[in-house]
């Protein structure tokens, strides 16, 4: 078991065709003890239920990663129960829906996606970070996405947030590598989720997405759990700042 005994938080992990579930879930199989967290509380506890009869211990904390006393209070119920946290997945996201010009997007729309997507990283790593340097240890993931790296227009704010993921992943790995915290990001291409589930049920959307991923498929988040699972194990130790693009080979063309 690569992460036995290790102390794991997910966040956004409510959603049971979600990456969050996927990654809780497979650290869990190799021997991770999970906080799960997600703003839908009555999903959350079947998430949790479902880490506990894997054999480790689950708690769920409903949590709004936009908002600091929230987080805060994610992470202290973290150490008042476990009394670490090894690794920290920050996964909680939304986009645009449906995509539109970026004229159409309101304040509050754009609040709302960098709130979570990547105000929401910033705060549970402010407030795990304390506790990873006490221990000279710890394994950060942030969840970006090829929306970071190359333009999909009318997904404006999401595009931006998620290339806000992306930087703030390479500046903190060369700040916290003294302490022994790597910090690194998964980019996933297209994957079944609940978030994409209305776009891939189009089958003309299927048509134009297909053939620009090399591997003939989309990709599903046990895919993205798998690199997770790495980058949080110590098979990952000199892996620092990077951005793994998981995408059935979408950015290579």
């Amino acid at each position: 078991m690569k992460l036995l005994d290790n102390v794991a938080i997910v966040t956004g992990a409510a959603s049971p065709i979600g990456m969050g579930r996927a990654f809780a879930l497979a650290f869990a199989k190799e021997g991770a003890d999970i906080v799960v967290c997600d703003i839908k509380e009555e999903a959350l506890k079947e998430r949790e239920q479902e880490i506990k009869q894997l054999g480790r211990k689950a708690l769920a904390v409903k949590t709004d990663v936009s908002k600091a006393d929230e987080v805060s209070q994610l992470i202290e119920t973290t150490i008042k129960t476990f009394g670490k946290v090894d690794i920290l997945v920050n996964n909680a996201g939304v986009r645009e829906e449906p995509a539109k010009p970026i004229q159409e997007i309101s304040e509050e729309e754009w609040d709302i996606i960098h709130g979570t997507n990547l105000k929401g990283v910033f705060l549970c790593i402010k407030y795990a970070v304390p506790h990873m340097i006490k221990r000279k240890r710890g394994k950060i993931i942030n969840i970006a996405s090829i929306f970071g790296q190359v333009a999909f227009p009318h997904y404006g704010a999401y595009c931006a947030a998620k290339g806000g993921v992306i930087n703030l992943t390479r500046t903190l790995a060369i700040e916290l590598a003294p302490h022994k915290i790597n910090v690194n990001a998964i980019g996933p291409g297209v994957i079944e989720t609940e978030l994409s589930k209305t776009t891939l049920q189009d089958p003309e959307i299927m048509k134009l997405i297909l053939p620009l991923i090399p591997y003939g498929r989309v990709g599903k988040p046990e895919d993205i759990a798998a690199v997770a699972v790495f980058l949080a194990s110590d098979d990952s130790e000199y892996v620092n700042g990077q951005t793994i693009f998981s995408d059935g080979g979408w950015l290579a063309r």
